[in-house]
């Protein structure tokens, strides 16, 4: 009876720390995630102030180009100058800025002359009014574009971050524009833009609210399910279970794909015979046809399919029974122009360009000459695969720390994301016709060689095949 009391008070001991341990991560968090909400709040400020004298700065530069166009320069031909004070001359601005600047959110347009006089606003109570810019006039006039925000409310709303009003007033040049030219003109006077970001700044606070509203929604479930979870020791065993089904899952996989990779291998070699003879039969039967029926194309498809099943049993082998790299002293750029020369024939024929630069002395690498050919034409293969209708195929060879780096780039279609994780899987593939080893095999080379093979899908098109090789590396 004392024992079991004992086991109980330690089965209960670790409980109680893991609750006193879910109650401190929870306030912990709780409290973390609130930081973190006012800080994203302020974050998002910034983010809004920053936007909008952006705003702002795209909307002068279009209202400068459209009043020097529609105003200034038909004004000037038909006028022979400007005088905001004749109400033709008034209306034909005010329709060009207000029709401009229709649909955007823009409270207030100011426009000043060089003696700081307002020559134009939407509001008509300022017009003429002298010395109302100040320093940001000042700037303007020199060349450059100043912002500045304003806000108004009590101290309550200053501490919550809604002011009842918050608005960014941007001062930029006016300037004359030069035909057919990038170079901006002199400046002929200032624009004041003032934007009503109170909306915003609400909207923000809105989000601050809801943020830690759902926040302290999810805490309260997680702390309950968390509760639930250390009365219930039952789930960790349940995990701990699957977990070793999961490893003994992966071991037997690994021992089915060693007894497939040994089928293959036998498999593959009780078909090559007989093939080579249907091979050399329909060689000799071709030269027999050839006297009798020159039209006949039968004993070339017999020749094309055995070479192509041929293929297919090569890279069942390699699969199945990988070689050991002969290594010796060898130049990558050497390896990849034979692959080149090899498919020019190919390439020049399908509309495919295969450019090739390295720079000079690169470094030797310790390696199988052979077995690197085969996986760099495997990889030019699938690049061209990739690009049905012809393309350009970029190689690039450098040096970097004690390596020698291979760059192919393409232009296809590129790796689906869907699919990036799969792309090493042995008899995975995406063609028509296809065994889906070809990556394995390419993959199993280099890493013989002490190598590292990537795939990524470039950002303008194209599949990046990046691979390092050491360079001199003693074996």
């Amino acid at each position: 009876m004392a024992k079991t009391l004992q086991s109980t008070e330690e089965k209960v001991k670790p409980f109680r720390l893991v609750k006193y341990f879910t109650f401190t991560s929870l306030i912990v968090i709780f409290s973390g995630t609130i930081v973190l909400s006012i800080l994203n709040t302020h974050w998002a400020r910034t983010m809004q102030r920053e936007e909008s004298e952006k705003y702002a700065l795209l909307l002068i530069e279009n209202l400068n180009h459209q009043i020097f166009l529609q105003f200034a320069i038909p004004v000037v031909l038909k006028y022979g100058g400007i005088s905001l004070r004749e109400r033709e001359q008034f209306e034909r601005l005010d329709k060009v800025v207000r029709s401009t600047l229709h649909s955007f959110k823009v409270e207030m347009v100011n426009i000043y002359d060089m003696e700081e006089t307002i020559s134009y606003s939407f509001d008509k109570s300022l017009i003429g009014k002298k010395n109302y810019g100040g320093t940001a006039f000042k700037k303007a006039l020199l060349g450059e574009t100043v912002s500045k925000q304003v806000q108004a409310g009590n101290v309550i709303e200053f501490l919550l971050g809604i002011p009842k009003e918050s608005r960014i007033i941007t001062f930029a040049p006016y300037r004359a524009e030069r035909p057919l030219s990038a170079l901006s003109g002199p400046v002929l006077g200032v624009i004041e833009i003032v934007q009503d970001i109170s909306d915003e700044y609400k909207m923000i606070f809105r989000f601050q609210i809801d943020v830690i509203i759902t926040s302290t929604i999810v805490m309260t479930v997680l702390f309950l399910v968390l509760i639930f979870v250390v009365k219930r020791g039952e789930g960790i065993i349940q995990k701990r279970t699957q977990e070793k089904l999961r490893l003994e899952e992966a071991l037997s996989r690994s021992k089915h794909m060693s007894s497939l990779g040994e089928m293959v291998s036998g498999i593959s070699h009780e078909i090559r015979n007989p093939l080579g003879i249907i091979r050399s039969s329909a060689e000799l039967l071709k030269k027999k046809v050839i006297s009798i029926d020159p039209a006949n194309t039968i004993p070339d498809i017999i020749v094309e399919e055995s070479g192509r099943l041929n293929n297919i049993i090569t890279d069942f082998l390699n699969f199945a029974k990988p070689k050991r790299p002969d290594f010796a002293k060898c130049h990558v750029e050497e390896i990849l122009e034979k692959n080149i020369k090899y498919l020019s024939s190919q390439t020049e024929e399908q509309g495919y360009s295969i450019k090739k630069t390295h720079e000079d002395d690169l470094p030797a690498v310790m390696a199988d000459f052979d077995m690197l050919y085969q996986a760099f034409l495997n990889l030019l293969i699938n690049s061209i695969q990739a690009m049905p209708n012809g393309g350009n195929i970029s190689i690039i060879i450098s040096s970097i720390k004690k390596a020698v780096l291979v760059l192919i780039e393409d232009e296809g279609e590129g790796i689906p994301k869907d699919l990036s994780e799969k792309i090493w899987d042995p008899f995975f593939t995406t063609k028509e016709k296809g065994t889906g080893l070809g990556l394995v095999i390419v993959k199993n080379i280099i890493e013989a060689h002490q190598g590292s093979i990537e795939l990524e899908t470039r950002s303008n098109g194209g599949v990046r095949v990046k691979i390092k090789l050491p360079e001199n590396q003693e074996r």
